[in-house]
Formats: C-alpha cells, sequence, structure tokens
C-alpha cells in the first residue's frame, strides 16, 4: 500500500454520496492511511438519500478513523502538516464557490485552507447542479490557481440538468496519483 496521507472531505451533494463512498473504499485499498473529513451539513443532515450517522459510520467503517466534522479538529491539518493530499468528493457548488472566494467557514474549507497553507495538493470531484451557470466562474477561478486539480467531469444530465456537472469518481485514484506528481489528469472535460 502507498504511504501518502490522504485526506477525504465530503460536503453536502447528498444524492453522491453512494458514489463517493464507493469512490473512497477504493482509495482505502490503495492508501493505508486516510483521513475522513466531512462537512457540518453532511455530518449532521438526515435526508431521503440517507442518515448522517450511517455516512459518519461508513465512512469510520472505511478509513479505521474518526470522522473529523467541526472547524477545531481540521485546522491542525496545516500547522502539523498532517496530510500529502485533500480530496474534496463531492465539492459542491457552494463549497467550490467559498474556495474561490477564500471562504474558511466550514470543515471542508478550513482543511483546504489549512492544506494549501504547506503548498500541497487538493483534488476537487465536484458534483454542481450550476457549474455551467452561476458556478463557472468559480470553476474557473480555481482551474488557474496553483496546487488545485481537478478530477474528470463533464455534464451528468445534459438535457434534464443543462447546467449541471459531475465529476467522473473512477478517475479519482488517477487524478490523485497524477496530483501527487503535480499535473493535471487529462483530458478534463468529458465526453458525454
Amino acid at each position: 500500500m502507498r504511504k501518502e496521507r490522504v485526506g477525504f472531505a465530503v460536503c453536502g451533494s447528498f444524492c453522491t454520496h453512494e458514489k463517493v463512498l464507493q469512490a473512497l473504499e477504493v482509495l482505502t485499498k490503495i492508501y493505508e492511511n486516510v483521513t475522513p473529513i466531512a462537512s457540518e451539513t453532511s455530518a449532521f443532515t438526515d435526508t431521503r438519500f440517507g442518515s448522517s450517522e450511517d455516512l459518519l459510520e461508513r465512512m469510520e467503517a472505511l478509513t479505521g478513523r474518526k470522522v473529523l466534522c467541526d472547524i477545531p479538529s481540521v485546522e491542525p491539518i496545516g500547522p502539523k502538516g498532517l496530510l500529502d493530499i485533500l480530496v474534496i468528493a463531492p465539492a459542491t457548488g457552494n463549497t467550490i464557490a467559498k474556495l474561490a472566494a477564500g471562504i474558511t467557514d466550514t470543515a471542508v474549507t478550513m482543511a483546504a485552507k489549512a492544506h494549501l497553507r504547506n503548498g500541497r495538493p487538493v483534488v476537487i470531484a465536484m458534483a454542481s447542479n450550476d457549474g455551467l451557470s452561476a458556478g463557472a466562474r468559480n470553476i474557473g477561478e480555481l482551474l488557474v490557481r496553483k496546487n488545485y486539480y481537478f478530477v474528470p467531469f463533464g455534464q451528468d444530465s445534459a438535457i434534464s440538468k443543462p447546467c449541471s456537472l459531475m465529476a467522473d469518481l473512477e478517475k479519482l485514484p488517477e487524478t490523485v496519483d497524477a496530483a501527487l506528481r503535480g499535473e493535471q489528469l487529462q483530458p478534463i472535460l468529458l465526453q458525454a
């Protein structure tokens, strides 16, 4: 197993959580040290897609570690250099907007800020219903910033949700590997 220390941060795109957990399981088979992180919304909101308790239990079972889900628990990531790479999956349009604007008011955005202070890579696996509308400029902002890498993405339902973008989570391991080398996995835009 690989020794790089991976942070895996989950945001509130609840309909994608099942696929995200599958991607987390794949990473735990590649990397021996995966730290689970959840936004406060993910950690404490029950939805029609499942309970927050179930999400946290499954993340802890996969990683063997307690989920970090508040700002004080993730702040040491930077000063103590706890991670080699941080994955945000799903990265919602809201989280992407906050990262683009430098807002750190959730566990996930604080984890990213703390991690980036060490000049280390952040992988964005987006799930955004407004990626090709209001969220487009925020995605563009992160695409040109140093240390941000995107899991290749495309329209997930072009007819019924023409502005929606979704990362191909099957490409997450390849993206993490490339980001650890300082490279963006290509092509970044997927064909429908």
